[in-house]
């Protein structure tokens, strides 16, 4: 009842029910778009490529981003993903290049001139992947009768073309959501397209446990019941913080100095989120597992081909034990660039406050660095551990496809969109003296 009462309180508010509304339409949009066939080729032979991409190796993952586009071969098979990549490698760059450190220190007029160079990023990272697209669905099995135009620039170009202009227009979807929808626009489409999957993956895992009498409905309980585990797992990932109390200094009228607890007299703290870097230590370790298989396929010899079957295998031994070691690493390195403790210490300086026991300026400082650096061992080996946990599921024979469910970028996705989406819903709910939909410790009410 309480459920019900939390949808008709949305549907009450007239600016929440129509961002809502958009939003669902440009998602059927996106949706609509990932069936539409590239001109030019023929959709009924593409049946292998939806074999090589739905078999649980890394051709899947990328499928998955896509909302199966890619296997379809449509206009939208690159997906948001160049964009992505763009955002990814402007952020990296603003580190070490100063106009971008300059650009992001003139609010909303840097940030849009940051977005138009990841715009104009994406385009160009574009143009080198359609072309490779091409050749790479025609290396994995679309025959060359699949292409009714031929594979010459007749075709080539206006392919290119199309799949340019399909990423773009996914993109500014994307932004149309942020802007006038609800939720992250970007991430949302990324969503759609990996819970479009998701009645699919959970069909055939139930024929094999089922139909096949391999485990029966106990098994598919036991595994509903694990998932659900995981998603708590990964909520409190996201969610969890270590608080670093502050206090405040204040002159008082004899010229004497005062510490009370903030400037409202109440108890305030700096949070530290124990995963700080999101899923982006996963993407840049998903990224970088396509290469030792790559470079390995270069050779004949059979140590090569050894090591291009090992890391070709998203769920063997070798390939898990370099993706968590990856994914480590990189945690520290993504929550060293985006957490910045100088600006924090030198912010909270500025304001008057200070961690009791702690000098501020650069001992507060270092003091947040070394706080961030125990914090992230365990959040790093978390997130490592849960990247990995389908491999584990293998053992009990759960279908590849299903067991991506459990763990990897894919989950960790849903549960951090659904997070923010549900926080901006509550944020409208409150403002209007409704109850939210996420338990806050208190009820609030005005």
């Amino acid at each position: 009842m309480k459920f019900i009462e939390n949808l008709t309180n949305i549907w009450k508010i007239e600016e929440l029910r129509n961002r809502i509304i958009l939003t669902l339409g440009i998602l059927l949009v996106y949706r609509f778009g990932a069936h539409i066939v590239l001109p030019g080729i023929d959709s009924t032979q593409l049946h292998e490529l939806a074999s090589k991409t739905s078999g649980g190796g890394l051709l899947d993952i990328l499928n998955a981003f896509t909302g199966g586009a890619f296997a379809n071969a449509s206009v939208f098979a690159l997906g948001i993903m160049p964009y992505i990549s763009a955002s990814i490698v402007v952020q990296l760059m603003g580190i070490m290049i100063p106009y971008l450190q300059k650009l992001q220190k003139e609010g909303e007029s840097g940030r849009r001139k940051i977005n138009q160079i990841t715009r104009f990023l994406t385009i160009a990272i574009c143009v080198v992947q359609a072309p490779a697209y091409l050749y790479g669905i025609n290396q994995l099995g679309v025959p060359d009768s699949a292409f009714v135009l031929g594979k010459g620039v007749e075709f080539i170009v206006p392919a290119v073309l199309i799949l340019v202009t399909g990423t773009i227009f996914a993109m500014w979807l994307g932004e149309k959501i942020t802007d006038k929808g609800i939720g992250n626009g970007i991430s949302l489409l990324i969503m759609v397209g990996i819970i479009a999957r998701l009645p699919l993956a959970f069909a055939a895992e139930f024929d094999a446990r089922v139909a096949q009498s391999n485990g029966g409905l106990m098994m598919i309980l036991i595994e509903i019941i694990i998932w659900f585990v995981i998603i708590l797992l990964c909520i409190y990932l996201i969610k969890a913080t270590r608080q670093i109390p502050v206090q405040y200094a204040r002159r008082t009228a004899d010229g004497g100095v005062a510490v009370e607890k903030n400037i409202f007299g109440a108890r305030q703290y700096i949070p530290l989120k124990l995963n700080a870097s999101g899923v982006m230590p996963i993407i840049f370790a998903q990224a970088l597992m396509f290469i030792p298989a790559t470079v390995a396929g270069l050779s004949k010899s059979e140590t090569a081909l050894s090591i291009q079957q090992a890391f070709s295998n998203m769920f063997g031994f070798w390939y898990n034990l370099l993706f968590a070691t990856m994914i480590i690493l990189f945690t520290y390195f993504y929550t060293a660039i985006t957490v910045p403790t100088n600006k924090m210490a030198d912010d909270l300086k500025r304001s008057g406050g200070f961690i009791p026991g702690i000098r501020p300026g650069k001992e507060t400082s270092d003091y947040l660095d070394k706080i961030m650096s125990l914090i992230t061992l365990p959040g790093s080996i978390f997130l490592a551990l849960i990247a990995v946990f389908p491999a584990f599921l293998k053992v009990i024979g759960m279908q590849d496809g299903w067991a991506l469910f459990y763990g990897g970028t894919s989950l960790l996705i849903l549960v951090g969109v659904a997070i923010d989406t549900m926080q901006q819903v509550n944020s409208y709910l409150l403002n209007r003296h409704y109850d939210g939909l996420m338990k806050t410790g208190k009820n609030r009410k005005a």
